[in-house]
C-alpha cells in the first residue's frame, strides 16, 4: 500500500472516480480472500483428522471481557497457536490447538479426551468461572462451537457448581465438506469445597455422531444460526422491518409535498410581483427572500467545519464500502474479523478523501493555514478513538484479557495510520487545494454588517431543532440498530446486510430530508446562519442512537464489571462521534444543494 499512496489522489486529480473504486475494491478483496480461502476451500477424506482450536473463555453477559481458554486449568494444550489474521486479533481471538482432534465421518460412543490433576487454586477458578456463567469457544473448520464451563445448582440452602466433563460433538457433512457442528454436554462434576493439599482427578470425555444433511455449504449459516447456544428471539422481524420503512417514506413523502408546495407559492408571490413591475425590493419583504446579501456569508470558524467536512465525507465512503461489500457476500460470514481488517485497510486507503474535501473547502472559504488545517482534519476524528482506544486498552491490560491488543499489533496500527493513512491525508490536501475555485454562490455578500436575527419562539431555536432533528431518522433505524447491537456487543452473527443496506440509504434519505426542512424553516425566520446548524441538524440522529445505548445496556443485556462498562460506553461514543459527523456531512450538503437552488432560482442581482 505505502508503494501506491500516489495513486488514489493522482486519479482524483485526472478525475478518474471508476478508477480509484477498483483500486479500493480490488486490494480489500485480495485481503478478505487471504482470511477466507482456508475455510471456503475445507473438504476432507473419509477418516481425515479434524483439528479443534480452543479461542477463548469469558462471562457470557459480557462478551468483551474474554480470556485465553487455557487460563482455566483444563487440559490438552499442545501450545501451538493458530495464525491469525488482523482482524481476529482486533476481535480478540487467540486460538489454540488442542491435544485430540475428530476423524471426517467417525462415529466416537465415548472415549476419554484428557485427564486433569486440580489443585485447590484450580478449583476455585472453576466454581468463580461457573459463578459468572462462563462460556468459550471451540473452532472445528473455521466453526464457532459453544459451550459453557459448568452450571450452577440450589438444593436447599445450598449452592453447589458442576463442572461439565463430557462433551457432545454432533457434526453434518455434505459430500467432503463438513456443514454445521454443535456441542452439548452429557456429563458433569461437582466442585466440592477445596481442600488444602488436596488433589481432585477430574476425567473429561467425549462423544461425537456425524449425520449427513442436504444443506449445500454455502448455507450453513443456517444451521448455526439454530444452535442451542445462541438466544431464540434472533427471528427476522421482517413485518416490523417492513412496517418501519413504510411509515417513514409515506411521512416523508407528505412532508416534502408539503414543502414543495410552500416552495412553489413563494416562488409565484415572487414572479406574480415582477410581472406587475414591482421593485425588487418589496418583492422580499418577508421570509427567506430577506436573506439575498447574508445567506452565503461564511461561517464562524471555517477551518473546523471543512475538517468536519472531510471527515464525514470519508466515513460516509467508508461505510458505504463497508455494507456494500458485506451485502455482495465478499467476507466470509463466519469470520467478523475480516469486517475489522477491510476497516481498518479502507480508512486508510480513504483517507485522502478527508484532505481533499477539507482543504478545497478551507481554501474556498478563504482559509490560508491550509497545513495546520490538515493536522486537524487528522486529529478531529482520529484523537478520540486514540484516546478511547488508550483508556479501554490499558483496563484489559489491567485484566489481562484477550481484548487487549499486543504491543506488536498496536505498532503495525500505528504503522498503517503513519505510513498510510497520514500521508495520504496530505495528499488529498494538496490536490485538493490546488483545485479549489471560488466558492459557487447564486447571491452575493452585500452587506459589511451581518443582518440582525429576529428573535424566535422557544420551539424555534437552535438546541429544539436539533434535537427534533434526530427524531425521524432514529425511528428509520431503531427496529434494526437492537440486531446491530446484538451482533456487535453480543454472540449473535449478523446475517441480513441487504436489509442493513436498506436501512442505511433510508437513513441518509430521511436525514437529508429533514435537515432540507428544517434549513427552510431557520430561512423563513429571516436567520442566515444556517451553516453549523445544518450540520448539527443531520447528526443529531447520534444523541438518540447514544441515549439508546443506556437502555440497551440496562434493560437488553447482563453487561457489568469495569472493563465492559468502559468498553461498552467508551467506544460506543466514539462511534455515535462518527455517526454525528457522517450524517452532518450529509445534512450540510443536502442544505446547500437545497440553498443554491431556491436563490438560484429567484435569480437575485
Amino acid at each position: 500500500p505505502a508503494r501506491q499512496t500516489p495513486t488514489p489522489c493522482t486519479s482524483m486529480a485526472r478525475s478518474q472516480p471508476p478508477r480509484i473504486l477498483a483500486v479500493l475494491a480490488s486490494v480489500l478483496y485480495t485481503i478478505t480472500l487471504v482470511s477466507e480461502s482456508s475455510a471456503a476451500g475445507h473438504s476432507y477424506k473419509d477418516g481425515e483428522e479434524i483439528p479443534i482450536f480452543a479461542n477463548k473463555v469469558g462471562p457470557f453477559s459480557n462478551p468483551s471481557e474474554t480470556y485465553e481458554f487455557f487460563t482455566l486449568p483444563y487440559c490438552g494444550n499442545t501450545g501451538k497457536y493458530q495464525t491469525i489474521g488482523l482482524g481476529e486479533v482486533l476481535r480478540g481471538d487467540r486460538k489454540v490447538r488442542l491435544e485430540k482432534g475428530l476423524k471426517f465421518k467417525g462415529n466416537v460412543k465415548e472415549d476419554t479426551f484428557c485427564t486433569a490433576k486440580l489443585f485447590p487454586e484450580d478449583l476455585e477458578s472453576f466454581r468463580q468461572a461457573i459463578a459468572s456463567e462462563f462460556f468459550f469457544i471451540y473452532f472445528i473448520d473455521d466453526l464457532p462451537v459453544y459451550g459453557f464451563v459448568g452450571e450452577k445448582q440450589q438444593e436447599g440452602d445450598k449452592l453447589k457448581y458442576f463442572l461439565f466433563t463430557g462433551f457432545h460433538f454432533k457434526l453434518e457433512y455434505g459430500g467432503n465438506k463438513i456443514i454445521s457442528a454443535s456441542l452439548s454436554a452429557f456429563e458433569r462434576q461437582e466442585i466440592s469445597e477445596p481442600k488444602e493439599n488436596g488433589v481432585t482427578t477430574v476425567q473429561f470425555k467425549y462423544r461425537v455422531s456425524w449425520s449427513e444433511t442436504d444443506l449445500p455449504w454455502d448455507r450453513r449459516m443456517e444451521r448455526l444460526a439454530q444452535t442451542s447456544f445462541l438466544p431464540k428471539n434472533w427471528e427476522i422481524r421482517w413485518f416490523s422491518i417492513l412496517n418501519s420503512f413504510v411509515t417513514v417514506i409515506l411521512l416523508v413523502a407528505f412532508l416534502a409535498t408539503v414543502l414543495m408546495r410552500v416552495l412553489r407559492k413563494d416562488f409565484y408571490k415572487y414572479t406574480r410581483a415582477l410581472e406587475d413591475g414591482d421593485d425588487f425590493e418589496d418583492s422580499q419583504d418577508e421570509g427567506w427572500k430577506t436573506l439575498t446579501g447574508d445567506v452565503f456569508r461564511f461561517p464562524p470558524m471555517p477551518g473546523l467545519m471543512a475538517a468536519f467536512l472531510g471527515n464525514g465525507a470519508q466515513l460516509l465512503i467508508l461505510v458505504a464500502g463497508i455494507v456494500s461489500m458485506a451485502t455482495l457476500g465478499v467476507y466470509y460470514p463466519y469470520n467478523r474479523g475480516a469486517i475489522y481488517t477491510a476497516a481498518v485497510v479502507l480508512f486508510a486507503l480513504t483517507s485522502c478523501v478527508s484532505g481533499y474535501v477539507s482543504a478545497k473547502l478551507y481554501r474556498q472559504f478563504g482559509g490560508t493555514t491550509w497545513i495546520p488545517n490538515l493536522l486537524l482534519t487528522t486529529l478531529l476524528f482520529l484523537g478520540p478513538i486514540i484516546l478511547a482506544f488508550a483508556v479501554n486498552n490499558s483496563i484489559a491490560w489491567y485484566y489481562e484479557s484477550t481484548s487487549a491488543l499486543p504491543f506488536g499489533t498496536v505498532v503495525a496500527i500505528l504503522a498503517i495510520l503513519l505510513l498510510v493513512s497520514f500521508p495520504l491525508t496530505i495528499a488529498g490536501g494538496v490536490v485538493g487545494k490546488n483545485r479549489a475555485g471560488e466558492f459557487y454562490a447564486p447571491c452575493r455578500v452585500t452587506r459589511r454588517i451581518p443582518r440582525e436575527i429576529p428573535e424566535v419562539d422557544w420551539y424555534r431555536r437552535p438546541a429544539t431543532q436539533t434535537l427534533l432533528a434526530g427524531v425521524l431518522p432514529f425511528s428509520a433505524i431503531y427496529i434494526e440498530l437492537y440486531y446491530v447491537f446484538s451482533s456487535v456487543w453480543g454472540h449473535k452473527i449478523y446475517q441480513l446486510y441487504g436489509v442493513l443496506l436498506l436501512v442505511f440509504l433510508l437513513l441518509l434519505l430521511v436525514t437529508a430530508f429533514v435537515t432540507v426542512a428544517l434549513t427552510y424553516f431557520q430561512l423563513n425566520a429571516e436567520d442566515h446562519q444556517w451553516w453549523w446548524r445544518s450540520f448539527c441538524f443531520g447528526g443529531s440522529v447520534a444523541l438518540f442512537v447514544y441515549a439508546y445505548c443506556f437502555y440497551y445496556f440496562t434493560f437488553r443485556t447482563g453487561m457489568s464489571g469495569l472493563m465492559q462498562t468502559s468498553w461498552f460506553f467508551g467506544y460506543m461514543l466514539v462511534m455515535c462521534y462518527g455517526l454525528f459527523i457522517m450524517l452532518g456531512t450529509v445534512g450540510f450538503y443536502s442544505s446547500l444543494t437545497f440553498v443554491r437552488y431556491i436563490y438560484r432560482a429567484i435569480k437575485s442581482d
